[in-house]
């Protein structure tokens, strides 16, 4: 402790203990002691003295130990002091938790007395009540069997003068007779028929006042004394009759005798009947008819809740009046009117009452109630029973949907709706095309005269001789082009018919699917959900059997036929069929897009409907193409036929011409002339009306077919040099007009016969060495023998082609044998042999069949995904 007489007063300050209380900084701390001694040591000369810095925290060093040891035992003695006060505590609270114990036990004993006692209140309630029944019942019947017998003896004095009572009085009058009646039923005794008629007569009185004194304040318009009539009657018998009153007598039915039919829509009626005007959405009377009802039902809605007791069976019973009586008149009406039009009015007439009838159901929907009836007061007197068109009226909404439904069950139920529409249908469909039928009627009639009459001038032709030859064919060129307007035309009873009524006509089949998507339109919303897809499938049958069999079969029939009556050796054929197979190419895709939109999603409610209505439209698509692929043959022959005739026509001496200038002066022979017109004819017609793989796969056939010719026709004709030349010009001509059909194929065909038709120009000496290049070089030799043959120098030229033959053989073939194999070989072989040729099998086939590539022209779509 003497150390700590060095301490100056500032540190002195900082040993106490109230320095280490709170937050407490070493730094800080040790500062006090030692900036003093820094100080003055700095202020010091000489070298650093570090005993005035030992001396001190010496001295601190003890004061601290000492603090330390004086704060040590006041914290003992302050822990000896919150043990005691722990023990205090603890002793305390447990006294406490046995005193709460205490109070919890009497708490649950009390609990338990209390339930003991409120389970013999609630046996005694029960009791209480069961005999307050009791008494109230043998009081009712006490009541009931003094009031029987006081009808017995015709006294009625005690009831009548309940029923002066005021409201309450003719209230328990109207359940006392209530009462009354059900038990004069069950007694049988002597005197019971005389009391029952009594009580029959009482009550049929009561009940008349009390719908006097309704209708009374009825007109007067006073809501609370109809309530109370409304309620008396209700606890009476039900109220039926208190309903069927206020509905009988209501404005709106009396008036719309009255007012059934006095306006008239002009216009719709005008054009109803008319399949190409938009069906009517709207008609004045019927509109008129559904906002009055939306008026009246809104103004009944209030006045029923404010009046009857029983507000949702007088709603049902007005709706159903309404529906009965004045929805299902004017209805009646109209379709009556409409069905003596057309039955395609009275299905639009039918379409647009179910449309706006269905808007107005679902808006009475909203007036909605509770179905369950209030229970009187009085009735809690025993012998209750429950009241007539209670608790079990059937909701608003389910009698608006049962109206709606019987309003057109007669003309819906069953098949009644589909022959409508599908008598309607063919009606329309009939009376559309009536002149395209009669003119292809017409024309079948004229192309079997057309028929006849050549037979018998061929027989004329071939009994006269050779004399009257001339004359016969100038009849048969004129029979072949026959029109509409020939004579004939006076001789069939038919009407008078264009040309222009038997063309195909895409706008024909727009208007026929017009008028079928307002079928099927009907169709959705009149058939029930169930029916919607079988529905739409005979619709589609009735749809088929028009537009393909009575519509584009009939066009593609009457097109072949002509092609088929006429001889195409002796008339340019016509190429209107392709005209035609464009047009029916346009109607089918229509026809396919039609399907695929709107009929299959109405069939895909049931998966056995659809899928027959994918196979019956790909049947009728593909007899469709049948159809089209013979006339398209048909038409492909007729040309051959008539190309075949023009090259007959060639001249011997056209390529071993006498006169040397009247050749050079000519450009082409007539035959080559013939056989380009019909080929640019072709090529324009084909390009204009068909596209695609059909234009290829056509002209293909064509020049195929053109080639073949050309192949047979070089092989009879002798060839001179100067005739070589002709026939160069008419085998580039022919190759010029192939060309045209832009055919890779058909141009090395041609390209062949060119260079076939120059072995008649070359010069003997070089004739070996040019049939041994080109498209002539993949030919075997053999096969071009018969065209060699038909040059002037064969003779000489023949001599050289042998005894090279020979040569190569090598002495071991004989001039004879290879003659012979110069002559055995196959024109068709010829064609095989040819790199890149992809139709040599058309030319072994023929013109037998039309490649199934004009399949495509018809569009034939996976219609089952």
């Amino acid at each position: 402790m003497d150390s700590s007489t060095n301490l100056d007063a500032p540190t002195g300050d900082a040993l106490r203990p109230q320095t280490f209380q709170g937050k407490f900084d070493v730094k800080d701390f040790i500062g006090a002691f030692s900036e003093k001694l820094i100080t003055q040591s700095k202020a010091d000369p000489g070298p650093f003295n570090p005993k005035p810095f030992i001396s001190t925290f010496e001295a601190a060093v003890d004061r601290l130990i000492a603090l330390r040891k004086d704060v040590q035992a006041k914290t003992e003695q302050m822990e000896k002091g919150v043990r005691v006060v722990e023990r205090e505590y603890s002793k305390k609270m447990s006294e406490l938790n046995r005193g709460f114990e205490a109070v919890g036990t009497s708490f649950v004993a009390m609990e338990a007395r209390m339930n003991e006692v409120g389970r013999t209140a609630g046996r005694i309630g029960e009791q209480l009540e069961t005999v307050h029944l009791q008494r109230q019942r043998a009081q009712a019947a006490y009541d009931l069997i003094d009031y029987y017998t006081q009808f017995s003896r015709d006294d009625t004095s005690r009831i009548d003068s309940l029923k002066k009572d005021g409201k309450d009085g003719r209230r328990q009058v109207a359940i006392l007779l209530r009462r009354l009646a059900t038990l004069a039923k069950e007694i049988d005794l002597p005197t019971a028929d005389k009391t029952r008629e009594s009580i029959d007569r009482y009550c049929e009185k009561f009940e008349k006042d009390m719908l006097y004194l309704f209708d009374r304040h009825y007109r007067k318009g006073d809501p609370k004394m109809m309530h109370h009539c409304a309620q008396t009657l209700l606890d009476f018998n039900g109220g039926a009759s208190c309903v069927q009153v206020y509905v009988n007598q209501h404005d709106f039915f009396i008036n719309r005798v009255q007012k059934d039919m006095e306006s008239d829509d002009t216009i719709l009626w005008r054009s109803l009947a008319d399949p190409n005007t938009i069906s009517p959405k709207s008609e004045t009377s019927l509109t008129e008819l559904l906002l009055e009802i939306r008026a009246t039902v809104g103004q009944e809605a209030q006045i029923v809740q404010a009046v009857f007791p029983n507000p949702s069976f007088v709603m049902q019973v007005f709706l159903q009046r309404v529906f009965a009586q004045s929805i299902q008149q004017h209805m009646e009406q109209l379709l009556t009117r409409a069905g003596n039009m057309s039955e395609l009015a009275f299905l639009r007439v039918l379409q647009l009452i179910h449309a706006q009838t269905s808007v107005l159901v679902d808006e009475l929907k909203s007036y909605d109630m509770p179905s369950t009836m209030p229970r009187s007061p009085v009735q809690n007197i025993g012998l209750s029973s429950a009241v007539p068109g209670g608790a079990g009226a059937t909701a608003i909404s389910s009698i608006l949907e049962t109206a709606m439904e019987e309003l057109f069950v007669p003309y819906t139920e069953g098949q009644r709706y589909l022959e409508r529409e599908s008598k309607s249908l063919a009606e329309l469909y009939s009376g559309y095309l009536s002149t395209f039928t009669r003119y292809h009627e017409r024309e079948e009639k004229l192309i079997k005269t057309k028929g006849s009459m050549l037979d018998r001038m061929m027989n004329a032709t071939a009994t006269t001789g050779a004399s009257s030859t001339s004359k016969a064919a100038a009849a048969i060129m004129r029979f072949g082009g026959i029109t509409t307007s020939d004579r004939f035309q006076d001789k069939l009873p038919d009407e008078q018919v264009n040309e222009e009524d038997g063309i195909l006509a895409v706008s024909v089949a727009e208007t026929m699917l017009k008028w079928h998507a307002e079928a099927i339109g009907r169709c959705a919303e009149l058939s029930p959900p169930n029916d919607v897809p079988k529905h739409t499938f005979a619709l589609f049958r009735v749809l088929a059997e028009v537009i393909a069999n009575g519509y584009i079969e009939v066009a593609i029939n009457t097109a072949t036929a002509r092609l088929e009556a006429i001889d195409h050796t002796k008339t340019e054929p016509s190429l209107q069929a392709l005209s035609i197979i464009h047009l029916v190419d346009l109607i089918c895709h229509l026809w396919q897009q039609y399907v695929n939109i709107a009929l299959l999603p109405l069939a895909a409610g049931s998966v056995v409907v659809r899928r027959e209505m994918v196979v019956f439209n790909n049947q009728t698509v593909s007899k469709i193409e049948g159809a089209a692929n013979a006339l398209m043959q048909r038409l492909i022959d007729a040309v051959v036929a008539w190309m075949s005739t023009q090259l007959a026509k060639q001249k011997k001496t056209d390529f071993k011409p006498r006169n040397d200038d009247d050749s050079f002066a000519r450009v082409n022979t007539d035959p080559c002339i013939g056989c380009c017109d019909i080929l640019e004819k072709v090529g324009v017609v084909a390009k204009q009306n068909l596209s695609g793989k059909n234009l290829e796969v056509f002209l293909t056939e064509v020049g195929v077919a053109f080639h073949s010719q050309l192949l047979e026709h070089l092989r009879k004709f002798p060839v001179s040099a100067t005739g070589g030349l002709m026939l160069a010009k008419d085998l580039k001509s022919y190759q010029d007009t192939i060309a045209t059909f832009s055919i890779h194929a058909l141009h090395e065909r041609f390209e062949f016969i060119r260079q076939l038709g120059n072995i008649f120009l070359v010069q003997p000496e070089i004739l070996k060495s040019y049939i041994t290049e080109n498209y002539l070089g993949r030919i075997e030799p053999a096969l071009l023998r018969p065209y060699l043959a038909q040059r002037s120098d064969w003779g000489h030229v023949e001599k050289r082609f042998s005894d090279d033959s020979e040569e190569v053989a090598g002495g071991k073939t004989s001039t004879k044998g290879l003659r012979d194999r110069f002559g055995m070989g196959r024109l068709s072989m010829m064609m095989k042999d040819l790199e890149g040729l992809r139709f040599g099998d058309s030319v072994q086939m023929g013109m037998q069949a039309l490649p199934s590539g004009f399949a495509q022209a018809f569009g034939r779509g996976d219609n089952s995904a």
